[in-house]
């Protein structure tokens, strides 16, 4: 599994076969460079309907004839903006040509502003994704919550991909805490310095972390790494 981080929660994940990408916010993100129109994938997994993480998916699952992932609204909505879509919803799971997505709860919230319009996209999730017997958790935007602990224990997690910017979601204190309860193989920040109100040191987090004994890498924008 080799995954590439794209700045704030956008990741590709591949695995030579499948290209799999996660929460495409590239227009309108100051960290990225990847443009939507160079972005080649087969499926793209929305962890909720806010405009930082549902993003370019429209444009790139036209683009790429890929299937969206994402719980029932998001792919709902997407499905009506003419896309390929596969519903899912918290505590489910299936099986694709990549291997297995299963979402998990999150706190926070899915919505998407089109005009004066605010819609309403569900409920947030995050991810636990498996490929070729990796398992990586993408947490999406969410709080500490103590079912993470739960995570942790049903599932072997390999990678975890943790917010840390504070004010939307956990900051560096609770996402600490969050590597405890999920225990992870390593641990990758995101979710931070993409906007003022969101500038937190990732490396005052992996510190933390490594302080408990624990792996952290954190990850350059357009760097990839290999489980």
């Amino acid at each position: 599994m080799k995954i590439t981080f794209w700045g704030h929660a956008a990741f590709l994940v591949e695995n030579g076969s499948h290209r799999v990408v996660i929460d495409p916010f590239l227009t309108g993100n100051p960290l990225a460079t990847v443009k939507p129109d160079e972005v080649k994938c087969d499926f793209i997994i929305v962890t909720h309907g806010h405009g930082d993480h549902l993003g370019d998916t429209v444009t790139i699952a036209k683009n790429n004839d890929a299937v969206v992932i994402a719980n029932y609204e998001v792919a709902t909505y997407c499905s009506n903006k003419g896309c390929k879509a596969h519903p899912l919803h918290i505590g489910g799971g299936h099986d694709f040509p990549f291997g297995r997505v299963k979402l998990t709860i999150a706190h926070h919230g899915s919505s998407f502003i089109e005009g004066d319009q605010i819609i309403y996209l569900g409920n947030p999730a995050g991810v636990l994704l498996t490929m070729d017997g990796k398992t990586l958790y993408h947490a999406g935007d969410t709080a500490l919550f103590y079912d993470m602990k739960l995570i942790g224990e049903m599932n072997q997690i390999d990678v975890a991909l943790l917010p840390i910017g504070d004010n939307f979601t956990m900051g560096v204190e609770d996402a600490v805490k969050a590597v405890e309860f999920l225990n992870p193989k390593l641990t990758v920040p995101m979710h931070y310095k993409t906007f003022d109100l969101i500038d937190v040191d990732p490396d005052d987090f992996a510190h933390r972390v490594e302080s408990l004994g624990k792996q952290v890498r954190v990850l350059g924008v357009g760097e990839t790494l290999e489980i």
